[in-house]
């Protein structure tokens, strides 16, 4: 390693696919900037979140710990079981930032982060938020991004959606209510290059850049709204439904976000919109790494690009995340780091957001992979790929709990909810539109296996009846609807009679 502690840099998008980079061998998108990581460093092509949801994922990235450990497998933050430490970092070890602090670097933080609570200390020195959603005036004045729009831009602070229209528009094309300078993405590009760009002190930076895009709503601003003709997107891929919506949180979730019966043709316009908050978000990052190659020290910077999730976006019968199919639960995964590690280098091993600690610390010069791997040795060749990857979803024992095994050829994935079961060859079916477990048994059962032993362990072992995998007798939830309006001007949902909204909104 160079004798200087390199800078790190994690820059975050949040629900991208895998398949949305120009250089990875999409040739509908445009991304310049992504594809300048690329060309800088190793790009993992499966590279998997093991949770694929915002608040568990967020905490297997600052812990370098699964689920089973962190006690999140949903979007509510739960307790854990008898038997481990109620606090986070006593179950797991201080957060990343916290550890980098520790390490010598100056910390900074900015973006998204949907902790719980939302303003949790995380260990960066500059702590800046850019949430989704307002629970309270107090937070939306505590809101880095909405703070800026207050006092920057105050003619867009009546705007209640600041990243656009959610509950019944979350899959409804929109386009930024403000121009590109003034939109969070806009706004942390500015505030990493500031960052970035300090002087002040010799210590080497560990930063975090944490994109809201291309969550929905996809509102991208002028010209980014109009990149992308809709007639020249593909149509959503989808199998079988009975195969497709066999896990019942997929069309659960479908009527949850307004998303029950999308046709192909809207399908298409919804995917030019995420196409074109990409390629601003790529814009943006151009931005940030510009600032990172004005430093005498580019070369001795790491860069780790990668996304919480994917989306399905109409794939298998389905819309959003929180599955494991491809869609769903692969990212993009790229590590750069022009001193050490070979240019544009194309990887096919097994890497997770679990990995992401190890990353850090290593580069760092103290190693602490928690429940990762060592990516850097496998790039080197001094360790050895995972030959399987786990996921997790849904608390252990209930109906939602679900389990994936994927290794080098087949992905398997098991489902409490009726004891069902899923089983893909990727190499020979990439879409994952064939079912396999009845003709290749043998398989099925080496990686069901696995899947028992993994779970068999303190929090996760709830997963167990007897020493297998616990089924419960299928059912469908009752459907609801997800209402997400801005409780910080008082919005909880729509009125009874449109009168009592008019009758009180201040015109003036």
């Amino acid at each position: 390693m160079a004798n200087k502690q390199p800078n790190v840099l994690f820059v975050m998008t949040d629900q991208q696919r895998g398949d949305c980079v120009g250089a990875l061998g999409n040739p509908e998108i445009y991304t310049p900037n992504m594809d300048r990581l690329v060309a800088r460093g190793a790009s993992f092509t499966n590279g998997y979140s093991t949770c694929p949801v915002c608040v568990p994922a967020r905490y297997t990235i600052r812990t370098g710990c699964e689920p089973p450990t962190t006690a999140i497998y949903q979007n509510q933050r739960q307790a854990p079981v008898d038997g481990q430490p109620a606090s986070m970092t006593d179950r797991c070890g201080p957060y990343l930032a916290q550890r980098m602090q520790t390490l010598g670097y100056r910390t900074f933080g900015i973006g998204k982060f949907h902790s719980a609570p939302w303003d949790e200390e995380l260990g960066y020195d500059v702590h800046l938020h850019s949430e989704e959603l307002y629970g309270s005036p107090d937070q939306r004045s505590r809101d880095a991004f909405a703070s800026f729009i207050t006092r920057e831009h105050p003619a867009y602070d009546f705007v209640e959606g600041l990243m656009g229209e959610r509950t019944e528009m979350y899959y409804m094309p929109q386009m930024s209510p403000m121009p590109a300078e003034a939109t969070v993405e806009g706004w942390a590009a500015t505030q990493a290059v500031e960052q970035i760009e300090r002087t002040d002190d010799d210590k080497p930076y560990f930063g975090f850049v944490s994109f809201v895009g291309p969550h929905p709503p996809l509102a991208p601003p002028i010209p980014f709204n109009r990149l992308y003709d809709p007639d020249r997107m593909r149509n959503p891929i989808r199998g079988d439904v009975s195969i497709d919506l066999m896990d019942e949180q997929l069309r659960w979730m479908n009527h949850a976000i307004f998303a029950d019966d999308i046709n192909d043709s809207l399908a298409r316009v919804i995917r030019a919109r995420y196409y074109g908050e990409l390629t601003y978000i790529d814009h943006c990052l151009g931005q940030i790494l510009d600032a990172v190659e004005a430093r005498d020290d580019a070369e001795n910077t790491v860069i780790v690009f990668y996304s919480d999730h994917g989306d399905h976006l109409g794939d298998h019968h389905a819309w959003q995340k929180e599955s494991f199919f491809d869609a769903s639960a692969r990212v993009p995964f790229m590590v750069s780091w022009p001193d050490q590690i070979a240019a544009d280098d194309r990887r096919d091993e097994l890497v997770c957001l679990t990995d992401l600690f190890g990353i850090a610390t290593t580069v760092a010069g103290k190693p602490e992979l928690r429940e990762g791997v060592d990516v850097f040795g496998g790039l080197g060749g001094t360790a050895r790929p995972r030959s399987e990857l786990i996921g997790y979803y849904g608390t252990p024992g209930s109906r939602q709990f679900k389990i994936m095994v994927r290794d080098a050829e087949w992905k398997y994935i098991y489902f409490a909810n009726g004891g069902y079961e899923q089983l893909f060859n990727l190499r020979e079916d990439p879409h994952e539109l064939k079912q396999r477990v009845n003709s290749d048994r043998s398989v099925a059962d080496r990686l069901r296996n696995v899947a028992t032993k993994a779970v068999d362990r303190v929090n996760a072992n709830r997963a167990l009846d007897g020493g297998t995998l616990k089924a419960l007798p299928y059912e469908n939830r009752p459907l609801r609807r997800i209402y997400q309006f801005d409780r910080s001007r008082g919005i909880s949902g729509f009125p009874e009679h449109p009168k009592d909204v008019l009758s009180n909104f201040d015109f003036s």
